[in-house]
């Protein structure tokens, strides 16, 4: 926030001017059809597709092998719309940025990220801006190992202790996860529970939102989850 900012120079007729772009974008119709004489978006592709395309581009990526890229190809038609393929609910670890973890270019992942991979409200209405108007035709929770943001909550639990600030409120959105993982009995339970927080983030994506579970159950978009292995650079799906 700029402290010398005088609020006041902000105009009504500025804000509503926002306001009207913001409504009017999220009043855009849900719909992946084309007309005969367009030219189908390059993101109008089945849900399979997406996932393979990220398959392919996390084998590179966990082989060294990234695909050769020209970023200033395509950046003049990027300032203009964009295609994403893919919408990831992704924990912030600054070790997992999805766009390199799945070898793909500007314009190709739309990302939402907080600690632990939760599905907050603002990360809940990015996901469904990422369906309802840039039609992205997959979803993916992304999970990662070692997990601070899991750990914390396990030990939260453990301790019955209280942690500071805001924290208390992401230990309890991970709280399911780890009652879920506590009752299989697993050996390694940080692990266990991350897998169970990237179901958790699938579940909490398709029944909170009207817009991204309808999509979903309509076969227009996939989800999938999965957890980034921070050794390997491999992400495993689940």
């Amino acid at each position: 926030m700029c402290g010398n900012c005088d609020s006041k120079s902000i105009s009504r007729r500025s804000l509503m001017a926002g306001a009207g772009t913001l409504l009017a974008a999220s009043a855009l119709p849900f719909r992946r059809g084309h007309a005969a004489n367009e030219t189908p978006a390059p993101n109008a592709i089945p849900p399979s597709e997406a996932l393979d395309r990220l398959k392919q581009g996390n084998a590179r990526y966990a082989a060294n092998e990234p695909a050769e890229r020209d970023f200033s190809v395509g950046r003049a038609a990027r300032a203009s719309a964009q295609y994403p393929i893919v919408a990831v609910l992704a924990c912030a670890d600054s070790r997992v940025p999805p766009e390199i973890i799945f070898d793909q270019g500007p314009g190709d992942v739309f990302v939402v990220r907080d600690a632990g991979n939760v599905v907050s409200n603002y990360g809940l209405a990015s996901m469904e801006f990422a369906v309802a108007v840039l039609n992205v035709p997959l979803i993916l929770v992304l999970g990662h190992s070692s997990c601070g943001a899991v750990a914390a909550a396990l030990q939260s639990v453990r301790e019955r202790s209280k942690l500071p600030g805001h924290l208390p409120e992401l230990v309890e959105a991970i709280q399911p996860a780890v009652d879920a993982a506590h009752g299989k009995h697993p050996s390694d339970l940080l692990a266990a529970t991350i897998n169970e927080n990237v179901r958790l983030g699938m579940s909490n994506l398709k029944t909170r939102s009207d817009v991204i579970g309808d999509a979903i159950k309509s076969g227009k978009v996939g989800i999938a989850g999965g957890v980034y292995e921070l050794a390997t650079g491999k992400v495993t799906l689940i």
